[in-house]
């Protein structure tokens, strides 16, 4: 079985993908906003959400025109709310509603309205009524040549599920009527999508995707404010979507998403997010690794340049004025590094230690320091580079003198700059530092770059997550959230299966105050090393700013993991903190925040830790708030 929505008069042989929709309820601003961002998002076609047509000053027609000079087809007219009733003068007067509403359809040239389940007091709780009622609909929808498509809210009075709603629409057995299966609305209340693959394809006339958080809350609530791109939650949508192109479906994939945050973001880069959050779910299912389709099901598309192999950090890149510079080269020959290398035409300098690698940026534009940028290790930079652009992601224009190497770049949504990077190659980009005289490794124990963790933008925040997970293969290895000294703070780390890569994203989940901020948006560099006491004492007696840590805290631990005595007055004396699971340990000392918002983590993981101490964050952050009043 062949999955494929493309018209029939495409080139023979073509790779076809599965058309892609968006609801204009997706994103924000005014019908015509919204439309131009789907459009430039590259888009198929969109839904109308009818309140967005209601407040809209254009016409039907206008609008019909408008996504005709866009590139849009109009996919679906909704939601068509309360339709069955025991009430014989509303079942009339709903009859009526949609007629009027099948004018708006003939002139936004759309065949498709989507009928929700009824949440009014006056629903039928009769599958056969129901039926015979929607059967009525849909004669009277087939004789202007148009479709209903039937869908079970997760709230619905009577009809919730998608096997009620696939039951009534079996007993009415109209053509024009047919069913929209909603991932929100069956995810949402546990119920096994396997039983859509049951579903006769033809009978599938929409399909909606929306990933969510798993959440303990009203699911009214969650659907309204919660909803995310997919790639983005805790559904399981690759297995979702195998369900449904198992069963024969051959729509649009489309986004209805209801969320807070994008419906007040910039509709243009949301939109892109959306699309971006389609293709790599299309990927997945498309997997064969991962089974999401049966033998014989093939989904047409043309694939997306593998995910490339990681190998860990090249760099990290750090933005600095002149003020800091300074501090920061100070800082980083305290731990250990050395200035191993300038730039052949740039103001950059290469420390180094081990495979731990920074460089220092000097930026006339600069204000305090920044981190600018990451290099990400790959097998084959062009192939990674071109998987970035297929998802969309903005690459950067770069320049590169004659002799210097092509490095390929995209920008985050934070604005990091994305390097993809093969430090061994002979035109790597190491040959852009020549060693400096006298320059040697530097000394100590720090032998890689652990993390790095950067403050994401409130409003980008799962969008950042989307981006790393879907261009390099991240995973979300660990999320947590912690009540900091300035309100809670939402962490979520995305790593490589082999944990060659780990990015820590973190949010402040309400804004910050005014009144006395902590460090604004810290970004850090953790690097791993084999003795971290060792390296503590080295540091300190090289004049590190290390970052003071109260007695209190030590006290606490001591009642809390009891570490041995010798080790506890050790770490005391060297400001070293602790944490403990059922895997192992973790010891990380910081320094004291340089530039205005960079600061420096060294990190030793015995046994199997795979955490970050965030029970140590509230410590870290209050310190950092003393040293910045000070």
């Amino acid at each position: 079985m062949s999955v494929s929505a493309e018209p029939t008069s495409a080139a023979p042989g073509r790779a076809q993908r599965p058309r892609t929709a968006v609801a204009t309820v997706c994103l924000s601003g005014t019908l015509e906003d919204k439309l131009a961002a789907a459009a430039a998002a590259g888009f198929d076609g969109v839904e109308i959400f009818e309140p967005d047509f209601v407040a809209s000053p254009s016409s039907a027609a206008e609008i019909r025109r408008r996504c005709a000079d866009l590139g849009l087809t109009i996919d679906l007219y909704q939601p068509f709310r309360d339709f069955d009733s025991t009430d014989p003068e509303r079942r009339a007067a709903n009859l009526r509603r949609a007629e009027r509403k099948f004018d708006v359809m003939e002139a936004l040239g759309t065949d498709l309205i989507l009928v929700c389940s009824s949440v009014a007091p006056d629903a039928v709780d009769d599958d056969g009524q129901i039926a015979e009622q929607l059967h009525a609909l849909a004669d009277r929808a087939a004789a202007r040549g148009l479709r209903i498509s039937y869908e079970a809210l997760a709230w619905g009075r009577h009809v919730n599920t998608y096997e009620r709603s696939w039951e009534v629409v079996r007993r009415a057995d109209h053509p024009a009527l047919g069913l929209c299966v909603d991932s929100f609305h069956i995810l949402s209340r546990g119920s096994d999508p396997a039983g859509i693959r049951d579903i006769p394809g033809e009978k599938l006339f929409f399909l909606q995707l929306a990933d969510a958080p798993h959440m303990d809350m009203n699911v009214l609530q969650w659907s309204r404010h919660h909803r995310l791109f997919p790639g983005q939650g805790a559904f399981d949508l690759p297995a979702f979507l195998g369900h449904v192109w198992a069963a024969g479906y051959t729509g649009p994939l489309s986004l209805e998403v209801f969320n807070d945050v994008f419906r007040q973001a910039d509709p243009r880069r949301a939109g892109v997010d959306a699309l971006r959050s389609l293709l790599a779910l299309a990927e997945a299912v498309r997997d064969p690794d991962l089974g999401h389709l049966p033998p014989g099901v093939e989904v047409g598309g043309p694939a997306l340049p593998a995910t490339p192999r990681l190998h860990g950090f090249a760099f990290a890149e750090v933005a600095v004025d002149d003020d800091c510079e300074p501090a920061i080269a100070r800082t980083l020959a305290a731990l250990g590094f050395t200035h191993s290398g300038s730039h052949r035409t740039k103001p950059v300098q290469l420390w180094s230690q081990g495979q731990a690698r920074v460089l220092l940026n000097a930026q006339p534009s600069a204000h305090g320091a920044a981190v600018a940028a990451v290099g990400v290790e790959v097998d084959d930079p062009t192939a990674a580079a071109e998987r970035a652009t297929a998802l969309l992601a903005p690459v950067l224009p770069r320049t590169r003198g004659a002799a210097e190497a092509d490095l390929s770049a995209v920008a985050a949504p934070d604005g990091t700059s994305v390097f993809f990077c093969r430090t061994g190659a002979e035109d790597g980009w190491l040959t852009d530092f020549p060693a400096d005289d006298g320059a040697a490794p530097g000394s100590g124990s720090i032998g890689s770059i652990d993390h790095v963790a950067m403050t994401q933008p409130f409003d980008n925040f799962d969008e950042a997550a989307l981006f790393y997970r879907s261009l390099l293969g991240l995973a979300t290895q660990h999320a947590s959230e912690v009540a900091a000294p300035f309100g809670l703070v939402r962490n979520r780390t995305v790593a490589d299966p082999e944990r060659t890569l780990r990015l820590g994203l973190s949010v402040s989940v309400l804004r910050r105050g005014e009144w006395a901020p902590g460090v604004a948006e810290p970004q850090h560099v953790a690097f791993a090393c084999a003795d971290v006491l060792g390296a503590a004492r080295a540091a300190r007696e090289a004049g590190a700013p290390l970052l003071p840590i109260p007695d209190n805290y030590y006290d606490d631990l001591d009642a809390r993991l009891a570490p041995p005595e010798e080790q506890l007055a050790e770490m005391r004396e060297l400001n070293v903190l602790l944490d403990r699971d059922e895997h192992g340990e973790f010891l990380h000392f910081y320094t004291e925040v340089l530039g205005g918002r960079v600061f420096f983590e060294v990190v030793q993981r015995i046994g199997g830790y795979e955490g970050y101490g965030e029970v140590n964050a509230p410590i870290r952050m209050a310190a950092h708030r003393r040293l910045r009043l000070r």
